[in-house]
């Protein structure tokens, strides 16, 4: 029977009891159901979070890195449901380090984008660490985007349009504290002006609104974990400052979004530990023209369930497993970096993912890693391979990716035998340690499944696998998960699929399917 075939009556049986079994196979599920949602709505790492409304519908812009395609945007119509709506960038340009070359550059990349719609346009203004601040446009959300670049670089720009149409840019860098105004040109090509307009010390992730006669200025503060405000009744000032909230009360990034009945919600950024940073939502009332997070019997922190800002709507979720039917990746789907386009393939063998084995040393600096976002609080990744075209010396197959990736390894021995063994990478600020973690299994180079399950309530991993799908070995050592914003990602603890070999050569892994669920 062909994997097509298959399918589809797996389809037709599965689909009698399909409600019920999806709700089920959820891993996390903010809306109740009931009216109410839990924080944070996406349980996994969306960070610099920037939240924007255009009639009904919601956009959240959210940084990636150096994963490829780069920074992801969101889709709602209720700020609790969410799904990927595309990527701004398709692949990353200006560095040869995005290629992977010279060991890569995990630690930079694309931070802190911003979003906003004016003139029936969409722009994205994103600074790429070490080069000048990039404005990219598009018509539709899910693009084609096109960028120009500005002739400075302005750290964690946040782009605002005030009622005349004029744009700006404000920009403020916790190395200084001095917040600065650019102000545009009428088609958004270059600077026209710039001039210091605040300090706040340690200040950096600026977000501009307005409401109300007042413009208000909210800014991260890394140092202590916390969120600003400022208004003034002037771009320019007198801006006066107050302390919002801080990671022990909800978060230290972000901004509000107006709501169609004319209400505020609040969205901010907090350290999660090893699943990175999540965004949580918050209602928001006002005291005296000042934002007040929570609610008048809850004030000044971001509750842990709280009533729909939109009653009402479906559940949505960004989509996670795959069975690489598809002439495209699923948009839950990122490289490391710029992938080598022709080490990887869905046509070669239709229903599979083929991952070529790239030439590398060691995993860190392996091309072709495909990597998707770990979520909270337990998740299970199982991917279906089939390994018969393993070649000698490849490393294969599914682990963790992040400040330490934990991983299940399938290779050809020298005398045509299949081994399975595993692994722990720890990336330290000297480079990446990589340890073996028990014995070397041998297995049939056949059709084998891998399961990696993360736990973020005891930041540990569990390995195991299975030669037939239902009986399943698990594999001994020690697997932590962790984030560290000096090593790693600079990102949650993500699912990664790879194929290398230090000789590079021809062989590859064929890749089934992945399947995420609750453990």
């Amino acid at each position: 029977m062909s994997k097509a075939l298959s399918r589809v009556l797996l389809a037709i049986v599965s689909g009698l009891a399909l409600g019920a079994a999806d709700a089920r196979a959820q891993v996390w599920r903010s809306d109740s159901g009931q009216g109410t949602y839990h924080n944070p709505p996406l349980y996994a790492d969306y960070p610099d979070p920037d939240i924007i409304r255009v009639g009904k519908d919601f956009y959240f812009a959210s940084t990636t890195f150096l994963n490829t395609p780069g920074l992801t945007l969101l889709h709602s119509r209720d700020l609790v449901n969410w799904d990927i709506a595309g990527h701004v960038m398709p692949k990353l340009t200006g560095n040869p380090k995005y290629d992977l070359a010279d060991g890569g550059d995990y630690r930079h990349g694309v931070y802190a984008p911003s979003l906003r719609r004016h003139g029936g346009r969409f722009y994205i203004v994103v600074t790429p660490v070490g080069r000048n601040t990039r404005i990219y446009s598009a018509s539709d959300i899910r693009g084609p985007w096109t960028a120009r670049e500005l002739d400075r670089e302005a750290f964690d720009p946040a782009l605002f349009f005030d009622d005349d149409g004029k744009a700006y840019i404000a920009t403020a860098s916790s190395a200084d504290g001095t917040i600065t105004l650019l102000t545009l040109n009428a088609d958004l090509t270059a600077v026209s002006s710039a001039q210091k307009i605040h300090y706040i010390r340690g200040a950096e992730g600026s977000k501009l609104i307005k409401r109300g006669g007042w413009y208000y200025l909210f800014n991260a503060i890394p140092r202590r974990l916390a969120l600003t405000v400022s208004r003034a009744r002037s771009l320019t000032g007198p801006w006066e400052t107050r302390d919002q909230i801080d990671d022990t009360t909800g978060g230290h990034q972000g901004a509000l979004v107006d709501l169609p009945d004319g209400g505020w919600y609040g969205f901010v950024m907090r350290d999660a530990g090893a699943i990175g940073r999540v965004t949580n939502i918050s209602p928001v009332f006002w005291q005296d023209d000042w934002p007040v997070w929570g609610t008048p019997e809850a004030p000044g922190r971001v509750p842990d369930v709280a009533a729909k800002p939109i009653p009402g709507g479906a559940f949505v979720e960004p989509p996670s497993s795959d069975d690489f039917s598809a002439r495209v990746l699923g948009r839950q789907w990122q490289w490391n970096h710029n992938p080598d386009d022709a080490r990887w393939s869905l046509s070669e063998r239709p229903g599979y993912l083929r991952l070529k084995a790239t030439a590398s040393d060691q995993f860190w600096t392996a091309r072709n890693t495909l990597v998707q976002k770990g979520q909270g609080p337990r998740a299970r990744g199982v991917a279906k391979l089939d390994v018969r075209g393993l070649a000698a010396g490849d490393a294969c197959g599914l682990g963790t990716f992040g400040k330490f990736s934990s991983q299940l390894v399938v290779t050809r021995t020298a005398d045509g035998r299949g081994a399975l063994s595993t692994r722990l990478v720890e990336s330290t600020q000297q480079g990446p340690k990589t340890t073996p973690q028990g014995e070397t299994r041998t297995i049939p180079l056949a059709d084998l499944w891998l399961s990696v399950e993360m736990d973020f309530t005891t930041d540990k991993t569990a390995l195991r696998y299975s030669l037939d799908g239902k009986t399943w070995t698990a594999m001994p050592g020690d697997f932590p998960l962790a984030f560290d914003w000096r090593t790693g990602t600079f990102q949650g603890e993500q699912f990664g699929l790879f194929c290398y070999n230090p000789q590079g050569g021809e062989g590859r892994l064929d890749v089934d399917s992945f399947t995420l669920s609750k453990p």
